[in-house]
């Protein structure tokens, strides 16, 4: 089948009309007798991002040829959950900036945060309700621990120079690919697929959040701010060993290690930049950049038995932009 899918703009119109609906069902839902609810809400509904993990669940619903209510509400499900995490992960990271804007912390306060956070939580839990289905309460329910389990577990190993490249994986899987994994299988738990292509789909999401992740952490190196849409090197900043430091404190010289672990131990007096230089003359950018083209590359393989329609065309570029956005 011919390609059509050349750009992220050709899959964000592929999902436009959907992700429409997904955004009024959001506004609909978040509707509260509480204006600081709605503010924070609405604020976050505009500057949405790349909203992937709702576009993922509208693409597999598309090419599963679903054709009920529950695509809708579930990937707004996902949203909320998704955007519960950030409210709370930007308060523990005391992150200024998300998505090239401030973020709420910055303008509401941490415990407007917060609360506001457990707000989305709740909701989604009230929507997921109404798809009165027990697999997809169990699905998302688990996803929404895991997720949490995720973040104890990076705050846990901050500034830990021991992490190894196993425990990064598991870190990332917990925390980001988690609801990537929940938005794949969901769409053919409501499409009454069987459990192979479940299994699939599932293991799908978990590889391409995987990629995503991977491809993030080497632009915290290799962009600057206005691409990135946070501050450069804020990871480093909050000691959360990422790929490229794993494998230089690993692989690198005995100067790289030294210098590597200086900084780590003292963030505050660490010159970002002049560990950024470090970083980019090594081969640890190439090297993670491989991980994540070798990670996408078993996610297309996962898609095998899904039938041919432009939105699989669609899925199968999202391999591809995972890691090449890192070039």
């Amino acid at each position: 089948m011919e390609n059509h899918t050349h750009q992220i703009k050709d899959v964000f119109e592929l999902t436009d009309s959907g992700m429409q609906k997904v955004n009024q069902h959001l506004r609909k839902q978040l509707n509260s007798e509480v204006i600081l609810i709605n503010q924070i809400a609405e604020y976050i509904i505009s500057n949405g991002g790349k909203r992937l993990r709702p576009i993922l669940m509208l693409l597999i619903s598309d090419a599963l040829q679903y054709k009920g209510q529950q695509a809708i509400n579930l990937a707004a499900v996902i949203e909320l959950i998704h955007t519960a995490t950030l409210l709370h992960d930007d308060v523990v990271d005391e992150s200024e900036m998300r998505r090239g804007e401030k973020t709420s912390h910055e303008i509401w306060g941490n415990s407007a945060s917060v609360l506001v956070g457990d707000f989305l939580y709740s909701k989604a839990f009230q929507m997921m309700v109404k798809a009165d289905d027990m697999q997809v309460m169990a699905i998302l329910s688990n996803a929404t621990n895991k997720i949490s389990e995720g973040e104890v577990q990076q705050l846990l190993n901050v500034g830990n120079l021991e992490l190894s490249e196993a425990d990064y994986y598991t870190i990332i899987a917990n925390k980001t690919a988690k609801l990537f994994e929940a938005a794949c299988q969901l769409a053919a738990v409501i499409s009454d697929e069987k459990d192979d292509l479940q299994d699939d789909l599932a293991a799908f999401g978990m590889l391409l959040g995987t990629a995503f992740q991977i491809a993030d952490d080497i632009l915290d190196y290799t962009a600057d701010d206005e691409d990135l849409g946070k501050n450069l090197g804020d990871d480093f900043n909050e000691g959360k060993l990422t790929m490229p430091l794993i494998y230089l404190l690993k692989h690198g010289t005995q100067q790289q290690k030294q210098t590597i672990t200086q900084a780590i131990n003292n963030p505050n007096e660490a010159d970002f930049n002049a560990i950024k230089q470090l970083v980019i003359s090594s081969d640890a950018i190439q090297y993670t950049i491989q991980q994540a083209q070798n990670v996408s590359a078993k996610a297309k393989l996962k898609l095998t038995h899904l039938p041919e329609s432009a939105a699989k065309e669609a899925l199968l570029f999202l391999c591809d932009y995972a890691w090449q956005r890192s070039q």
